[in-house]
């Protein structure tokens, strides 16, 4: 009946779950099925308390994001800690795996996956490859076979080292880049470098107050990405690539999201990047 009544008049529907989720009541989410906003919460050791906020599948859709779930008794968790004036990022994975198919549903323009997900990318789809600490150990000193499917790597500078052995960003992305076709590495407030057809290529960073540094390295990729698909040769997509890192720490993007693209373009503008064509915009 409350379901009802929120639709009727336009309302969301927001369920807090803070008391009865994460399986207190035996469902791991009670009333989720009827929430457009899904509020849960735990106390970890010593009572620190952890919470977050999950957005059902229509807001999602209202912001143009589209979905593919199934449903499992266990999802990975990710729970971020200040550590030492960075932060620590600590995730839970039961081994829930994505298949090929289900990428392919979404006829994607390109794909971003992980050093060992490439054989998710449908043929013919640029791929662009991330990497963790997890993915650095595994492979350090032998990039996986399959690295050649993808038309770039990006990597912080703690993993190129542990990647190839060497202390040097640049040459580091240089023997990374004998077997992609372009190699980027990020190097936090340097900004980053990047390998390309024999070439090493720079991109400082802009100076910005620090708020948050979450997710900062995905979202450079997010852009690069962006930029090339909007037409940008590689060392434009990576300074507009860094320029979107730089502002990334800016704003507290894991509690409150990304900086926009609005925003992106007019920093782009001020600080003379070269501009990207506006009927390409929507890339």
């Amino acid at each position: 009946m409350l379901r009802r009544r929120c639709t009727a008049r336009g309302a969301l529907l927001i369920v807090d779950a803070v008391y009865a989720g994460l399986g207190r009541t035996g469902e791991l989410w009670p009333g989720a099925e009827y929430a457009d906003i899904l509020v849960v919460g735990k106390a970890l050791g010593h009572g620190l308390p952890i919470s977050a906020t999950l957005f059902i599948r229509e807001e999602l859709t209202r912001e143009g994001i589209a979905l593919l779930t199934s449903s499992a008794v266990r999802t990975p968790t990710t729970v971020v800690m200040p550590h030492g004036g960075e932060r620590a990022m600590v995730t839970y994975e039961p081994g829930i795996t994505t298949r090929a198919a289900d990428v392919a549903a979404f006829d994607p323009r390109a794909v971003i996956v992980g050093l060992n997900q490439l054989d998710l990318v449908p043929d013919g789809v640029p791929a662009y490859a991330t990497c963790g600490d997890d993915d650095a150990r595994a492979f350090a000193s032998r990039p996986p076979g399959d690295l050649d499917r993808a038309r770039a790597l990006f990597v912080n500078r703690r993993e190129a080292r542990q990647l190839t052995g060497h202390a040097s960003a640049g040459d580091a992305a240089a023997k990374l880049a004998e077997c992609v076709p372009i190699a980027v590495v990020t190097c936090g407030a340097e900004g980053a470098v990047a390998a390309v057809d024999g070439e090493l290529l720079s991109a400082p960073a802009f100076a910005t107050e620090v708020v948050d540094t979450t997710g900062a390295g995905d979202l450079l990729c997010t852009a690069f990405v962006w930029a090339e698909l909007a037409g940008a040769d590689p060392q434009a997509a990576l300074s507009w690539a860094v320029l979107y890192g730089s502002l990334s720490v800016s704003v507290p993007t894991g509690a409150g999201g990304a900086v926009t693209r609005d925003r992106l373009i007019e920093e782009a503008s001020k600080r003379g990047l070269p501009p990207l064509e506006a009927k390409e915009r929507t890339a």
